[in-house]
């Protein structure tokens, strides 16, 4: 019987947590988006538009870094606070390289290493 390759990406802003489930094996990957603009380099753009366009380009390809690692899976779950999840979501149907996996979305909490682990291992069952 043939293994469905699982993984459950909590994910904010900020940084992305993805938990793979192979089996009755559990390993994590952590995936950082670069920080915003702080302290003076802030002043540096005084153009409102400037700024938000950077933050907008980082975000996107914080969204490209972690889709990459999508790639090789057949079942997806985006869970996390706010909405980076469903924003992650929406990129990813609408391109076709992801139309075969399987993608949900459910909200969550802030959660521990742990948490995660077990949010995905009940998931998946």
């Amino acid at each position: 019987m043939k293994t469905t390759k699982k993984l459950g990406i909590w994910i904010d802003h900020s940084v992305a947590y993805l938990t793979e489930i192979e089996e009755n094996t559990i390993s994590s990957t952590t995936i950082e988006a670069q920080p915003k603009l702080q302290g003076d380099e802030e002043f540096v753009y005084k153009d409102e538009s400037h700024t938000l366009n950077k933050e907008k380009k980082q975000l996107t390809s914080f969204y490209k870094e972690v889709s990459e690692m999508i790639l090789g899976y057949e079942w997806v779950v985006l869970y996390g606070p706010g909405d980076a999840k469903n924003e992650l979501f929406n990129l990813l149907k609408i391109d076709h390289l992801f139309d075969k996996i399987k993608i949900d979305v459910k909200p969550a909490d802030k959660m521990t290493d742990v948490q995660r682990n077990i949010f995905v291992k009940e998931y998946f069952r």
